[in-house]
């Protein structure tokens, strides 16, 4: 089942083009991994879907962007945040507690009930992989987790709003190769309830949990394959010669 459909898609930041003629379709509890070097158009398309583009200056785009079958820019844009969570590069934990961190976006979307609330919270800490660890330290500040667990957190921040699609923009840079797998199996484990979009520079990464995975290079779409597919037989000499480690 499609979720995402993006046709033709352009985006310019002034006189600077950053995604040219991008088509492609995004399926339901997948995990499409986004590879590709700097500057080539990953991010952009990733915040496209959030459509925190917008907050840039002299931003102009073209093309479609459907999720399911509605245009993204004629989505009431709380609503669409509501739809969507994104998860950045460097864990952001709200200046709380643990609780209250899980808590905060049910409060801004009018739960009040304690009972609901601390339900949610132990729901979504239990599904980012992370309730064991913090279960008997639910009022302590955030920051008192190391890197990963605040990570982790900050994905169950995300899914106590209740999304369908969870976007990743280099979750596990700054994390250690324990967290790294920590995170990796919670994405696993989410896609099967939710559509995952992972943009990422490991390509060991997109290898391990991408159900498919798009090759971007200077704003183009140049590869879209079957994982597999991908990092054995990719079709573009470009595609291969990226994976093996010649430029990027």
């Amino acid at each position: 089942m499609r979720k995402f459909g993006i046709e033709n898609l352009n985006i310019w930041f002034g006189k600077v083009q950053a995604l040219k003629g991008v088509s492609l379709a995004i399926e339901a509890n997948e995990i499409l991994s986004i590879i590709g070097p700097s500057n080539s158009g990953k991010t952009t398309f990733l915040r496209m879907l959030h459509r925190l583009n917008e907050l840039e200056q002299n931003f102009r785009m073209s093309g479609s962007v459907l999720m399911d079958a509605l245009d993204v820019r004629s989505v009431d844009l709380e609503l669409l945040r509501k739809k969507i969570g994104i998860i950045f590069a460097l864990p952001l934990p709200l200046p709380l507690s643990i609780f209250d961190n899980v808590s905060f976006g049910p409060r801004m979307h009018g739960i009040r009930a304690r009972k609901r609330l601390t339900d949610i919270a132990e729901q979504s800490l239990k599904q980012a992989y992370i309730w064991d660890e913090v279960k008997d330290r639910l009022h302590e500040s955030a920051f008192k987790l190391s890197g990963g667990q605040q990570q982790r957190l900050c994905i169950a921040r995300t899914l106590a709003t209740g999304p369908e699609v969870i976007l990743f923009d280099e979750p596990c840079s700054g994390l250690d190769p324990v967290s790294t797998a920590r995170v990796e199996e919670t994405m696993l484990e989410l896609k099967k309830d939710y559509t995952i979009v992972l943009v990422t520079n490991n390509v060991k990464q997109a290898a391990r949990v991408g159900d498919r995975t798009a090759f971007f290079l200077s704003g183009e779409l140049v590869e879209l394959d079957t994982t597999d597919k991908i990092f054995t037989a990719p079709s573009n000499k470009r595609t291969d010669d990226y994976i093996r480690g010649k430029f990027g």
